[in-house]
Order: structure tokens, then sequence, then C-alpha cells
């Protein structure tokens, strides 16, 4: 069983394999490409993924979340799910946002991924 408080990276890329994936386009190093703004890049990591890509963030998202904050914080940090900081205040591009914590962006993470309406679409079938 996966433990956070002694994670390798390779035991990340198992347990996670579609929030590193997410990693490497919407909230990789080029984010920014996603959108102007923090928020419209968290809001593009479900464009162009299938349904079940989807539906296994989902519940990759909610099994990160069921980890205590600081469990999450230094998953975050690794870089491994993703390559930007969220919590950084970062100078460009301008007015791009942050979060305060690691838990409220992949909060918002999760929010996109539920609200996109294919998933609505499956829930609703």
């Amino acid at each position: 069983m996966f433990s956070p408080s002694n994670f390798s990276h390779d035991d990340i890329w198992n347990e996670f394999p579609r929030l590193t994936n997410l990693g490497a386009s919407s909230l990789g190093e080029d984010a920014d490409m996603c959108g102007d703004t923090l928020d419209e890049a968290i809001q593009d990591g479900p464009r162009g993924r299938n349904i079940e890509f989807k539906q296994q963030t989902i519940q990759e998202l909610h099994k990160l979340l069921s980890f205590t904050d600081e469990e999450i914080d230094r998953l975050t940090q690794t870089g491994v799910l993703n390559s930007i900081d969220p919590t950084a205040d970062v100078e460009e591009p301008p007015n791009w946002g942050r979060y305060p914590t690691y838990r409220a962006f992949w909060e918002a993470v999760l929010r996109a991924f539920e609200n996109d309406p294919e998933v609505q679409e499956h829930r609703s079938a």
C-alpha cells in the first residue's frame, strides 16, 4: 500500500499516473500556454482527454485529497505531480494567480474535472 510518509518518485508515478500526465501538459512547465492565468490552465486540464482519463483523474484526486495537508505538500513539492508551484507568487506571466495551499490547488483541479461537461453527462446517464 502506498504510504505518503515514505514515498519514492516511482511510488508517486505508480499511484498517480493521470496527475503526473497533467504535469507534463496543462499543469507543467508550459502551463502558461494553456491559459493566461493559473485558473485557465487548470480549466484546460480536462480538454482533449477521453472520459476514462477524466474519471481516473477524479479518482486519483480523491485519493490525493484524502491525505493530510502535510502529506499533500510533500507529494506536490517533489515536482513529480506537477512542475509548477501553484503557491508561488510569480511575476511572469503577469496576473498569473496563485493558490494559498497545495490542497486548495488540487481541489480546484478536482472541480475542473468534476464539472467537465462530458463527466457530468456520464454521471447523469
